[in-house]
């Protein structure tokens, strides 16, 4: 049988994502066969594995999953906040088992696009800066650009040490003091969209993410309604990240918000590691 890496194969049942299990493993929260697991440590499906001393089965996985959720200003991506502010999981379907994991985050006052999932392996693969998914955003300014300044923000602006930069900036409407402007990101840094435009003296008062990847957010789904991403869709995002779909025999779970129509774009082929 073949040996995998402890936190790919605990990742893959959806409990959380490769780095959150990661962070578990060092706490001391994983056993492997009644012994604290270590990081890199490789397991077959006959061991016994454990989290906070629950055992894990490993042979039962979820049938994969992707919600798109059309995120409001004033909601935040913890899972639980101290403050008893909303989150982004309050209204969101329950699983049987695992738990949806987000893709990625948005500040609190940033809506739009977010994609969650039940597949760990699915989340890590599309956060990692290695795969090369881009984020586009549809970003509103006080300000209509020069040309120079569209020039600068794509060649890059160094702001607390970290070089940032759009990989590309497009005006899109608006007039000289409400212009609408798409940014296209390659991975999404703490509060980047922001830091870039104040970089250059302008203020970013409407900020939207419209696209991650080859997913879009479609027009007909409202601030903050969610629809699960029809299989195909699903198949077509595993091809694409060079992952394999595999959809266990049980039953899925009934669902009313699923996408009728699809939500992916045409987008290049990735380079999949050797």
């Amino acid at each position: 049988m073949r040996a995998e890496k402890i936190h790919k194969v605990l990742a893959a049942t959806g409990m959380g994502s490769r780095r959150e299990i990661e962070s578990w493993i060092g706490a001391g929260r994983v056993a492997v066969n009644g012994e604290p697991a270590h990081v890199g440590q490789r397991v077959i499906s006959t061991d016994r594995i454990e989290v906070d001393g629950v055992a894990i089965d490993l042979r039962n996985q979820p049938i994969p999953e992707v919600i798109l959720l059309n995120k409001t200003a004033g909601t935040v991506c913890s899972r639980k906040d101290e403050e008893g502010r909303p989150t982004i999981f309050d209204d969101l379907p329950r699983l049987r088992r695992g738990r949806w994991i987000s893709v990625g985050r948005l500040d609190m006052q940033t809506t739009g696009l977010l994609l969650l999932t039940n597949d760990g392996m699915l989340a890590n693969k599309m956060m990692h800066p290695s795969t090369g998914l881009d984020r586009e955003y549809a970003v509103r300014i006080n300000a209509k650009l020069e040309e120079s300044e569209l020039a600068q923000l794509k060649a890059g602006v160094e702001v607390d040490g970290e070089l940032l930069r759009f990989s590309d900036i497009r005006y899109y409407d608006g007039t000289d003091n409400n212009s609408w402007y798409h940014v296209v990101l390659m991975e999404g840094r703490n509060r980047e969209v922001r830091r870039l435009f104040e970089s250059i003296g302008c203020t970013v008062s409407r900020l939207k993410r419209v696209r991650y990847g080859p997913v879009i957010l479609p027009s007909w789904l409202r601030q903050g309604q969610w629809s699960l991403l029809q299989t195909e869709d699903v198949k077509a995002l595993y091809k694409l990240l060079g992952l394999r779909y595999s959809a266990p025999k049980h039953k899925r779970q009934k669902r009313t918000r699923v996408a009728k129509t699809t939500c992916l774009l045409p987008y290049p082929k990735l380079e999949q590691p050797n």
